[in-house]
């Protein structure tokens, strides 16, 4: 089974083609980070012209490096929520048109679905050798950080959630408090790498008789200290001291890390479920994955950092599923900037691609 997955949910036009499930043909993603650093974030109109300029491009690209045919696909899989309308809509009516014309199979897929299936591509979880059911999924990205009870496949439950900012949204906001870059996470890290620990810790955040996460009180902390020291806000023709902005970094950075990892422990203990999953753009920092892999009482599945930021594979493996569940999306679906994954419908197959 050949499966064509297109995602445009925020700021890659990217899009692959899966067969049997998880053996990846072709994963190519074109990325505007470049247009939208000079904002410092992501400008939504910028997004959505870009997306029409390049999606059919990347399509043909993604066929062409896969080397077969749109008459050889089995369906056609998109991301049709949650992210930005505007470039939602692109994906979605590039994918319409592909499955109308050529007479395949249209399915809609989740984003923070896609994000959890990436584990499951070629190195990722083998489905041989997986725990099985329940899974505690850790959904860490710029616009989400959720903690998803994974009954099987399909079958979700949100545990917890971010009360303010994402963390990745968090990575943004202190990396512009420090002077680096955007995006913030790649920056932060490569920042900390360098980072001796010799900088005292940052607050580690807790809501009394939840599991949700909070970011809000890290930042500020970081933005007090960045003042008292110098490094914010920035002067004209000065350079802050690169010994001080890394090690406040990997402060700032193992804090972060440290509140996911603990709280996403004791969720997984106290739902005992059989392994944890990891998934998302922020998935791919380095530091949260060690402490996982040091702290996690179950066996902790990872996508390959490649995986985790947004890519047209993970979307293809999960709708592979749900085809193979029977299920369609109707031609007139809307897309929808908002929807929870706790929302989706259990899937009743507990089938894998292949």
């Amino acid at each position: 089974m050949r499966i064509l997955g297109i995602e445009t949910s925020c700021d890659e036009t990217a899009a692959a083609v899966i067969e049997d499930g998880r053996l990846v043909r072709s994963n190519i993603v074109a990325t505007q980070i470049e247009m939208h650093a000079t904002y410092g974030g992501i400008v939504p109109e910028i997004a959505s012209r870009q997306h029409m300029k390049t999606i059919i491009p990347v399509v043909e690209d993604a066929l062409h490096q896969a080397g077969v045919g749109l008459q050889e696909l089995d369906g056609v899989a998109v991301t049709h929520g949650p992210g930005l309308a505007g470039s939602l809509l692109v994906g979605v009516n590039a994918a319409k048109g592909l499955a109308v014309t050529h007479d395949l199979p249209f399915i809609g897929v989740n984003h923070l679905e896609g994000h959890i299936y990436a584990a499951w591509l070629e190195e990722g979880v083998d489905p041989a050798a997986t725990p099985g059911f329940p899974l505690m999924c850790l959904i860490a990205s710029g616009g989400h950080t959720d903690l998803i009870l994974m009954r099987g496949h399909g079958d979700y439950e949100l545990v917890a959630r971010t009360r303010d900012d994402a963390a990745g949204e968090a990575f943004d906001k202190a990396a512009r408090v420090l002077g680096l870059a955007f995006p913030g996470g790649p920056e932060i890290q490569r920042a900390a790498e360098s980072g001796t620990g010799a900088e005292p810790k940052l607050p580690r955040p807790s809501i009394k008789g939840s599991l949700d996460f909070s970011f809000s009180g890290i930042k500020t902390a970081l933005l007090h200290r960045a003042r008292e020291r110098g490094v914010y806000p920035p002067h004209e023709g000065v350079v802050p001291n690169q010994d001080l902005v890394r090690e406040m970094a990997a402060a700032f950075q193992t804090s972060v890390a440290e509140v996911m990892t603990v709280k996403t422990v004791n969720a997984a203990r106290r739902h005992s479920v059989r392994g944890i999953l990891l998934g998302g753009g922020v998935a791919a920092n380095s530091r949260l994955r060690e402490m996982l892999q040091e702290m996690a009482p179950v066996p902790l599945y990872l996508p390959p950092p490649a995986l985790c930021t947004d890519n047209g594979a993970m979307i293809a493996h999960a709708g592979c599923l749900r085809l193979l569940a029977g299920e369609r999306e109707p031609l007139e679906v809307k897309v929808r900037a908002r929807w929870p994954l706790a929302e989706l419908n259990a899937v009743a197959s507990q089938q894998r691609c292949g």
